[in-house]
């Protein structure tokens, strides 16, 4: 191989990597700016990994889909676990947006009305017969901090109400875009 085809090869390579990054970037500014905007409650969970930085683990209120929300029942081996799941959000009368249905694989069934969206998310949790909530992880349950402030965070979420606002794109993709406690924005995501 002579030099020039190396550096062709090489270049190739860069701009299918710079490529790749891009697209990822790209994708989730695009959820930030077009996505429709939500408002969760927050509330928090244990544990917290010193070696990955200063991040908060959290969950939401609507992390606990009731059975009852679910169009029907899954008829597989994990009984749901791990399989994506579709939950209905409309806004409650104090803004924070609760779960009103859930399907398993698609987005529940009519279209949401005005005023209401489909967020995607993965089972976390098995149906078994007792089972009244199934467990549902979005992707955002992890929100970074500005270093040496996770702990504090962490603290003040055990004390009083705070609330996350969560971008959610057409295909139900969610983002993170702010954290709030009470009416105060304490830290907003950056488009890029």
């Amino acid at each position: 191989m002579n030099r020039r085809t190396l550096f062709i090869a090489a270049g190739a390579v860069a701009v299918l990597q710079i490529g790749f990054l891009t697209s990822m970037i790209a994708g989730r500014a695009a959820i930030l700016r077009n996505g429709q905007e939500v408002l969760l409650s927050v509330q928090p969970v244990d544990p917290r990994d010193l070696l990955r930085g200063d991040y908060v683990t959290i969950g939401y209120n609507i992390s606990s889909v009731p059975t009852e929300l679910f169009a029907e029942r899954p008829q597989d081996e994990r009984n749901g676990r791990d399989r994506t799941v579709f939950v209905r959000l409309r806004p409650g009368e104090d803004g924070i947006w609760e779960a009103v249905a859930a399907r398993y694989d698609q987005k529940p069934e009519p279209a949401p009305a005005d005023g209401e969206l489909d967020i995607r998310g993965i089972a976390t949790s098995s149906w078994y017969d007792e089972a009244t909530l199934i467990n549902v992880s979005y992707g955002i349950e992890r929100f970074y901090v500005p270093e040496g402030e996770g702990r504090a965070i962490e603290g003040n979420l055990r004390e009083r109400a705070f609330t996350m606002t969560v971008a959610v794109a057409s295909d139900g993709a969610a983002q993170i875009k702010s954290l709030h406690d009470g009416e105060t924005m304490l830290y907003a995501e950056p488009l890029y």
